[in-house]
């Protein structure tokens, strides 16, 4: 079975650790002659009780400079001109979620994502990776810090 898709998906607000899960998401996509396709997530601030703290365009400045920090991020790790070849996807809502759902969506034959801050409870991988691993039809590729 060939892979067609790979979702990558960083952590924005930990750009200097997914350097390295970048650098590996593209390798492979590279090997197999897949798409790929960079996810990150930004919290829905209009569904939590902290939501009534900010105003409508609050959200959409949030995204609008998470996009430019996720082009910065993969230009920083990959270059300008795989930058250019990437498919740029900012979420908003549960980090593991969405890039389930992106994955679903995009018909993502690999996920690859950092396990980052483990906690006991999540058994060495971090509780969105470990989220993914468990839920996940596509396969995931774990890029350890």
């Amino acid at each position: 079975m060939s892979i067609q898709t790979v979702l990558c998906a960083v952590d924005i607000s930990n750009a200097k650790g997914e350097d390295k899960v970048l650098k590996r998401a593209a390798r492979l996509a590279e090997l197999e002659g897949a798409q790929l396709d960079v996810i990150t997530v930004v919290p829905d601030y209009g569904m939590s009780v902290v939501g009534a703290f900010f105003d409508e365009e609050h959200h959409e400045k949030v995204v609008e400079d998470t996009k430019a920090a996720l082009s910065d991020l993969i230009t920083a790790a990959l270059g300008v001109e795989a930058n250019a070849k990437v498919r740029h996807v900012v979420a908003t809502g549960s980090a593991y979620e969405q890039i389930l759902k992106t994955a679903e969506a995009d018909g993502a034959d690999l996920i690859v994502i950092g396990a980052h801050k483990p906690d006991f409870k999540d058994y060495l991988l971090g509780p969105n990776a470990s989220r993914v691993v468990r839920h996940s039809d596509a396969s995931v590729y774990v890029v350890r810090e």
